[in-house]
């Protein structure tokens, strides 16, 4: 039987091409109507992902947790209940939870960015590969100050800190029994079982 040899250079070119999409280009989409508020989806490094639905689970975890930190910090920074934040010029994420600088149009002509940003909260049920790596990596590289994820299996915090050329140089694990300051208001106690839901997921 004769081999066959593949001409390396021509299987590369049938490889198909992936467009990534600037933020720029994810806004016009909105306008144009392409993508619209029924569409659950937000900007990862150019590329349009689809976000999880929520389990009751997870809902109740944002719910409580923003409750909570608009009780220690109302009066001190503004809190985003999985709104919008923009990263560099290709991501556009949509946190649980964001504890942002106040904006003296509240936001209403811009996103926030990541100088406005103390911290980021994420939710974790079924996603917490992608909120530890992905996530991690484009707010790591986006040199947002602070990080957390909830894990709602295992009842604990990932805490990630010093961003620095890329990656977070401090990262934490917490119990759900613990408390926690954030480096931006580190005269606040956090205490983190008051962020989880009532029970544990069976």
């Amino acid at each position: 039987m004769q081999a066959t040899v593949i001409d390396t250079q021509i299987e590369q070119e049938r490889e198909p091409q992936i467009r990534l999409w600037s933020i720029a280009d994810y806004h016009q989409m909105i306008e144009a109507g392409i993508l619209d508020e029924d569409d659950r989806v937000e900007l990862l490094e150019g590329k349009i992902v689809c976000m999880s639905p929520q389990r009751p689970f997870h809902a109740a975890s944002v719910q409580r947790s923003s409750r909570l930190l608009f009780q220690l910090l109302s009066d001190r920074a503004e809190i985003r209940v999985q709104l919008p934040v923009i990263l560099g010029n290709d991501s556009e994420p949509e946190p649980d939870l964001a504890v942002v600088r106040f904006d003296a149009d509240e936001y209403s002509f811009r996103h926030p960015e990541a100088p406005d940003i103390y911290l980021l909260i994420e939710v974790a049920d079924s996603t917490i590969a992608k909120d530890r790596n992905q996530k991690a990596r484009i707010y790591a590289k986006n040199r947002v100050l602070e990080y957390w994820i909830l894990d709602l299996q295992k009842r604990q915090v990932y805490v990630f800190r010093q961003p620095e050329e890329g990656v977070y140089r401090e990262k934490l694990i917490l119990n759900s029994d613990d408390s926690i300051t954030m480096q931006a208001f580190p005269d606040v106690a956090i205490a983190l079982n008051d962020m989880f839901p009532m029970h544990k997921i069976n």
